[in-house]
């Protein structure tokens, strides 16, 4: 995959500990007053090429999703692959908003084709489309992952900055009224123990405390420990399409987030002239609130 002249290439994949770190200083200089306004983003295209898979790594993302070993890579563990790439655009000097506390929102994904887990990869990852929120601002960030001279996975994340406006004189925006949550029928029922932030922090390296434990959640403002929301994605996608042969895409919104432990009931159905789209909600019981809504469509 071709670069573009003015892409800051890395020499390797950072470290997520040291770009969370990278973040708290950035807080805490923002919180003296020495950041900057959420005026734009950053013209940069971060780029690491070359990657290659840790087996072993590979392997242990699948055994806790309790899919079977392939020699493919597992669609949502592109995302993982390429997020430290994403995370380093997020935690630049010049970077407009604070990444700490930021919400995500969705994620949407074009897959060209499989991947073998022995290609080398490179990736690129820059932010877009930085907009008004009705509850902050809220922007894309784009990554994609080529292999030789070939773009074989795209993805785009939303993410908002609650509570910071892009003008702070303007009137905050009307919140779009959601239609009261009818819940499909289920399907399926997913047992989330305490232990499963740490336990995927262990194989994607996300090590974001919100994940982890009650304490390190509520030092930043959460009741609790919440589950990642890629290992919600991860996880939906292999169950619609265990082991796809082809060209995959998908799309998870995230809403209300699982509080660990916690029990999501689930519900999968093919879309009656969908093309081989599945459709997949999952949400509590016990509250009566959806907790991810997406589909996936497999060729």
């Amino acid at each position: 995959m071709s670069g573009i002249p003015g892409d800051t290439v890395l020499p390797a994949l950072p470290g997520l500990p040291a770009l969370y770190r990278r973040a708290v200083t950035l807080a805490a200089q923002r919180a003296m007053g020495r950041g900057a306004a959420p005026s734009g983003l950053p013209a940069a295209r971060h780029r690491v090429d070359g990657i290659r898979t840790d087996l072993a790594a590979l392997t242990r993302f699948q055994q806790l999703l309790g899919s079977a070993a392939r020699d493919q890579l597992p669609s949502a563990y592109l995302h993982t692959l390429a997020f430290p790439v994403a995370m380093s655009v997020l935690t630049r000097p010049d970077f407009p908003l604070p990444l700490l506390g930021m919400v995500h929102l969705s994620n949407e994904v074009h897959q060209d084709r499989q991947v073998s887990a022995f290609e080398p990869l490179d990736v690129v990852a820059y932010a877009e489309n930085l907009r008004p929120h009705a509850a902050g601002t809220q922007l894309d960030v784009v990554t994609e992952v080529g292999a030789g001279d070939e773009r074989v996975w795209t993805g785009r994340s939303v993410y908002l900055a609650r509570g910071v406006r892009l003008d702070p004189a303007a009137p905050a925006e009307r919140r779009e009224d959601r239609p009261p949550f009818a819940a499909p029928a289920p399907t399926g029922v997913w047992k989330l123990d305490g232990g499963i932030g740490r336990r995927y922090a262990a194989v994607s390296g996300d090590w974001n405390p919100i994940h982890l434990s009650g304490p390190t959640a509520k030092a930043l403002g959460r009741k609790a420990a919440i589950a990642h929301g890629m290992y919600l994605a991860a996880r939906m996608v292999d169950q619609a399409v265990a082991a796809p042969s082809g060209a995959l895409d998908w799309r998870i919104d995230f809403a209300a987030p699982v509080l660990l432990p916690g029990v999501v009931t689930t519900s999968f159905s093919r879309t009656p002239g969908g093309g081989g789209r599945i459709d997949a909600v999952g949400w509590s019981a016990k509250r009566r609130r959806p907790h991810f809504t997406g589909w996936v469509r497999a060729d």
